[in-house]
């Protein structure tokens, strides 16, 4: 088989999400019905990933969620996010934030635990974000009714660039003294 790598190459390339190498082992061993070592994938992905690491490209292979995807380097950002902002359509309100961020950090978490948190109805919050694929249902839990269980989504550790929810902030990072507001009693 000829030119694996960049079959591997493009594998990445149209993938919306990270591939996994197991995935890449999948597509070449069904396409071209010969085996793969996993080493062998690693090698090359290595040398994709010299390849894009030279300042030629605005684009860099990036290991994320146990996957490899492209991405725009951090010297493009500000150009991309404008380009991305002007498309925007699919903005989360602030509701479905305060529910994706109550999901990410709660995980496995019930309907009905979210709206005790946040005090108000979810549902059209958790629609939203089972629609854009960024929760996922996981389960049902042992309390009465069995009620459904939320938790995020590959598509979240693509979307925020993480690679296990370990990743996410802290909350001690949010409660930052020099982050008050107004008078602070002495």
């Amino acid at each position: 088989m000829e030119d694996i790598e960049q079959y591997i190459e493009a594998l990445i390339f149209v993938s919306e999400q990270s591939i996994r190498t197991e995935e890449i082992i999948y597509c070449l061993q069904a396409a071209f019905n010969q085996d793969i070592a996993e080493d062998e994938i690693s090698r090359y992905i290595n040398n994709i990933n010299q390849k894009y690491g030279h300042e030629q490209f605005a684009i860099e292979l990036v290991k994320m969620n146990n996957g490899y995807q492209f991405l725009t380097k951090k010297k493009y950002h500000q150009v991309v996010a404008l380009l991305q902002a002007q498309r925007s359509k699919k903005k989360l309100s602030q509701a479905a934030l305060e529910t994706l961020a109550i999901i990410a950090y709660k995980q496995p978490v019930t309907k009905p635990e979210i709206e005790q948190i946040r005090g108000v109805n979810c549902d059209y919050s958790i629609q939203k974000l089972l629609e854009k694929e960024l929760i996922a249902i996981i389960g049902k839990s042992e309390a009465i009714g069995k009620p459904i269980l939320y938790g995020t989504s590959s598509v979240f550790m693509d979307y925020f660039g993480i690679n296990n929810i370990k990743e996410l902030p802290q909350i001690k990072e949010f409660t930052d003294s020099a982050a008050t507001i107004g008078d602070q009693p002495e």
